[in-house]
């Protein structure tokens, strides 16, 4: 058996140094899944998933940066968003900084690290927070029922900048008509007029932002559902001291109208009712009293001896004239 070349052994090590110095597949940490951005009224919150786990049991940690046009990325060190365990990094939480500058685009990133192996950066769209922003209802609403009227009281969902204001629309119906708009409105201090007095109205609250260019964003959400009461107007509402007496007079109207109505209906029968009962003379009193007494006795013993006595008659004659 020939021995082997003497190439041969120089050619596998080469071979098992060219193995050993390509890179390892799993040394590349995966990055975070799914980051989301999620914007209402002030606040401004990055969330993601973790990334896959691996064999390697140190603890995952994650970085979060942020950059505008410029494209210089810095960490968000105030924010306690380097080097986090958690998922979620909020923007809106770091005292004083109440987030990202709303008139300017906003750029993010977040990677994994563990230990020495860190992952890719996952960079999300860029977003300006007066464009995307969800504007929620307005806060702090108060009604007060007026004169056929309903008045609003509110403050906007959040405080803006010179860039942009806030109007309002007063979504609003009769508990059982059909439901209306009134608006837009600058002020917070709305009144609802021409109502009808002593009905029930429902309503609710919308706040639109629109920006120094004139441009207004879609609706914003609708506050709950209240319900009140309107009162009548002065002039044609009395006052308490009037109503009682009044109304004392108007139950003792109806109360003698409901009796005579029901006496001419019922007239003979209350007649029935009410009419004295008859009286036995003294005379059947005694008989029945004493059945064997003749009744004729008994009435002529009754009898007034006055009425059955006469006096004598004299007939006295005078002779005729010639």
């Amino acid at each position: 058996m020939r021995p082997p070349p003497l190439w041969l052994p120089s050619l596998l090590f080469c071979g098992l140094g060219a193995t050993m110095s390509l890179p390892d597949s799993f040394s590349q940490l995966a990055a975070p899944l799914n980051p989301k951005l999620h914007l209402y009224n002030e606040e401004q919150i990055l969330t993601w998933e973790p990334s896959p786990s691996s064999n390697d049991a140190r603890p995952v940690v994650y970085q979060v940066e942020y950059s505008y046009i410029d494209g210089t990325w810095y960490r968000l060190q105030r924010l306690n968003c380097t080097d986090i365990a958690e998922t979620k990094c909020d923007f809106t939480g770091g005292g004083r900084l109440k987030g990202f500058t709303r008139s300017l685009s906003v750029f993010l990133r977040v990677r994994a690290k563990q230990g020495n192996r860190t992952s890719d950066w996952v960079t999300l769209d860029p977003f300006l927070h007066y464009e995307n922003v969800t504007v929620g209802p307005p806060k702090n609403i108060s009604v007060t029922p007026g004169k056929d009227s309903l008045v609003l009281h509110f403050s906007p969902p959040f405080n803006v900048d010179q860039g942009a204001t806030f109007q309002y629309l007063v979504h609003y119906w009769e508990k059982t008509g059909t439901q209306q708009v009134e608006g837009p409105f600058k002020s917070n201090s709305i009144v609802l007029g021409n109502l009808k007095p002593f009905r029930v109205y429902c309503l609710q609250t919308e706040a639109q932002l629109i920006l120094k260019n004139k441009n207004i964003r879609p609706h914003g959400l609708l506050s709950n559902v209240s319900c009140h009461e309107t009162t009548a107007d002065a002039s044609t509402r009395l006052p308490p001291v009037i109503l009682i007496p009044v109304g004392i007079f108007t139950l003792l109207l109806v109360l003698t109208g409901a009796c005579f109505i029901l006496f001419l209906r019922y007239q003979s029968r209350l007649k029935y009712w009410f009419q004295a009962p008859p009286n036995i003379p003294e005379q059947i009193k005694e008989y029945l009293k004493d059945p064997d007494q003749f009744i004729l006795e008994a009435l002529d013993k009754d009898s007034s001896p006055k009425d059955d006595s006469w006096d004598s008659v004299s007939i006295i004659s005078s002779p005729e004239k010639d």
